[in-house]
């Protein structure tokens, strides 16, 4: 049965938009049946209407409360009955009422070969910390940040001379491959979640 995708993002939707073209090209056996986004302004909206996928606006700025929002985002990720839920530049912490809904079908991409380098700015602070090695993980969402299990994790080489966006765009171009990647994974039943672990079968 092909499974139920829905991505969450709140900006420009580069990952969400490689997800697109796996989808197009038929390399990952779902559907996107939903992009939810916390900004009405959102580049992504136009990438999920050019695509013909529906668009949820759950406007961050119109609640009154951080509870509030979040109730109205459950709210629309269970409209939506997703199998998988694919937090794609996603710029929140993510409530534990989500996250347990949601447990083992919610992953996200971070900019950073985890656990270094959690938050905002990973690459500022891999450049700081002086890495020789830097990437992005996949992982399982849970209630600590950025330390849900690890699915998989692609590297660059830290040039002398990178600042923080020549290492952004370097390791964006493996988010795009590893994204799509783990999504596909998912959607073939392919991983198992042991512990800390993350099996590939």
């Amino acid at each position: 049965m092909t499974k139920r995708i829905v991505v969450v993002a709140s900006g420009r939707g580069s990952n969400f938009q490689a997800i697109i073209g796996a989808l197009q090209r038929g390399s990952i056996p779902a559907e996107c049946v939903a992009l939810v986004t916390d900004n009405p302004k959102a580049y992504a909206i136009e990438r999920a209407q050019a695509a013909n996928i529906p668009v949820v606006v759950v406007d961050y700025g119109s609640f009154a409360t951080r509870e509030l929002y979040e109730q109205a985002l459950l709210t629309a990720l269970k409209d939506a009955r997703p199998d998988l839920v694919v937090l794609a530049g996603y710029m929140r912490i993510v409530g534990s009422a989500i996250v347990r809904e949601y447990a083992g079908k919610m992953m996200n991409i971070h900019p950073a070969l985890l656990p270094s380098f959690t938050g905002l700015h990973s690459q500022r602070q891999a450049l700081e910390h002086g890495v020789k090695l830097a990437g992005c993980t996949v992982h399982f969402v849970d209630e600590s940040l950025d330390g849900g299990p690890i699915i998989l994790q692609r590297c660059v080489r830290v040039m002398d001379d990178d600042d923080e966006d020549t290492l952004a765009n370097r390791i964006l171009i493996q988010e795009h491959l590893a994204l799509p990647e783990a999504v596909r994974l998912f959607c073939e039943d392919r991983l198992s979640i042991e512990g800390r672990k993350v099996k590939t079968c």
